[in-house]
């Protein structure tokens, strides 16, 4: 049996690598996304003191700290039975809106959009942000450039830092918004929201004008069907702060809906020996395996499962490409997963529009900014989510009386598409190697489209020390002789 391994795979955060095994007649028989990294945050929480988890759980990676300080912090919310003040809820979500807009922009620009902007058979050394720039201007990389700091600056005064924040509390929020950056928060909102039309715009053009492209989107290369989950309001609109967790079948039909709290009933976890890390899938289905269909228990909880779930998003702009999105695509809900960049540039218009909502609310200024907790733990721990720039976010924390951390459990954006992402590398493998014909770099990169579409954050998911940085490609025959040998440094 031939295989084929793709060593470190590129152009995400982590790292991890691809094995494809190949049958006699060179065709792909199966084919594994393996994350060989160790995750040990659920173990030496253990025994911190619980208010420390929001500063402790942000340093899981340097890509989304905020998601996992928020989350903290909610989950903190339930453990020290007390609701924050409106004001603190409104701080929280205009922060974490200003890093849904910089955490977008870096994967459309930098990660994902290379295989679009400058061709996925690119040379290597142009698939990157300097290829895009090149291909679409040095303005552009500087209006990128632009759109990341005005926004980490908010991240900055609004949280305490501008990476690893350190402003949420059990209750609340440690400072109140300073007046004098009142303004200075208004234009960073009006600006996100003319970068983000901008950005949808560069995606029609590049890729929706581009016949080539479009078929990469709308083609069965990287169609599957499974279940989508994201966080709703009441009107089943998008919220990526806070709601309620909501699922839809591969029909889009409701079959799930339930609070946070609830996750442990309606999602199991299941391990297998070939990686680090865990394949959630609803409770209420089963594991049937890496299949897709409306009897599967896979689900995906990504940019476009939300745009699945919801019925409505709740800024006009937003919801107007909503619209267009699914006119375009045939309905929904959409099982292109090729789509999810543009659900991305979608949801990166309503963090900008929400944003704006946000700091326009006379209440965002208010003083009071935190109710202090009675010192009182919840027996039964304290749950807090967030929706993730890569999916549902889940913090479970249990404590004894003295505020200690007995128990965590953490379900992180990329965990919960692990199984589809494994499918739709198996899919486009299946779809791009066959009957023996030479394997080409520009190939294995449409095969790493794939996972990286999700936008995956392994050491997010997982955590050790870094992986080997060459990729080394080794293409057998039956016999196992070597046949042929790609290196990327």
């Amino acid at each position: 049996m031939t295989r084929i391994t793709i060593d470190p795979i590129t152009r995400l955060e982590g790292h991890g690598r691809i094995e494809i095994f190949l049958d006699a007649a060179g065709d792909v028989e199966n084919a594994y996304f393996q994350v060989p990294e160790l995750r040990g945050f659920e173990q030496f929480l253990r025994g911190r003191a619980a208010e420390d988890m929001p500063v402790i759980t942000n340093r899981i990676c340097g890509v989304c700290p905020e998601a996992h300080h928020l989350a903290a912090t909610k989950a903190l919310d339930r453990l020290f039975m007390v609701e924050p003040p409106r004001a603190a809820h409104l701080i929280r979500e205009a922060m974490y809106m200003a890093f849904f807009v910089t955490d977008h922009t870096t994967h459309f620009y930098v990660l994902g959009g290379p295989d679009f902007i400058v061709g996925p058979d690119a040379p290597p050394a142009e698939r990157n942000v300097l290829g895009v720039i090149a291909k679409v201007g040095l303005g552009i990389g500087g209006q990128v450039i632009a759109t990341r700091k005005r926004n980490h600056e908010m991240i900055k005064k609004l949280g305490g830092r501008p990476i690893h924040p350190a402003a949420g509390l059990p209750g609340g929020w440690s400072q109140p918004v300073r007046l004098g950056d009142l303004d200075e928060f208004k234009a960073t909102a009006r600006a996100n929201i003319e970068f983000s039309q901008f950005s949808l715009k560069v995606f029609e053009d590049i890729v929706l004008g581009n016949p080539a492209y479009r078929e990469v989107v709308l083609g069965d290369t990287y169609l599957h069907r499974t279940h989508s989950m994201g966080t709703v309001d009441a009107q089943n609109r998008v919220n990526l702060y806070d709601g309620t967790l909501r699922v839809v079948d591969t029909v889009g039909d409701e079959i799930l809906r339930f609070p946070a709290r609830d996750y442990a009933q309606h999602i199991a976890e299941r391990v297998e020996p070939w990686s680090y890390m865990k394949f959630p899938y609803l409770r209420a289905k089963g594991w049937s395996g890496f299949v897709d269909g409306q009897a599967s228990g896979v689900y995906t909880a990504t940019p476009l499962a939300r745009i699945n779930v919801s019925d409505a998003l709740a800024t006009p702009l937003a919801n107007e490409q909503r619209q267009r999105f699914f006119e375009i695509l045939g309905g929904r809900p959409v099982h292109h997963r090729m789509a999810t960049h543009w659900a991305r540039l979608i949801e990166m218009l309503y963090a900008a529009e929400r944003m704006q909502e946000i700091v326009c609310d006379p209440e965002f200024v208010s003083p009071h900014v935190r109710t202090i907790p009675s010192g009182e733990i919840d027996p039964e721990g304290g749950i807090g989510s967030v929706e993730a720039p890569r999916g549902t976010l889940i913090h479970h924390y249990e404590a004894d009386p003295q505020g200690r951390i007995t128990k965590a459990n953490l379900i992180v954006g990329t965990t919960n598409n692990h199984a589809a992402m494994s499918m739709s590398i198996k899919r486009a493998a299946q779809s791009l190697i066959r009957g023996g014909k030479p394997v080409s770099e520009g190939l294995l990169n449409r095969i790493e489209m794939a996972f990286r579409l999700y936008d995956p954050c392994l050491s997010c998911a997982t955590h050790a020390l870094p992986g080997q940085m060459p990729m080394l490609v080794t293409l057998r025959d039956p016999s196992g002789r070597v046949v042929e040998t790609l290196r990327r440094d």
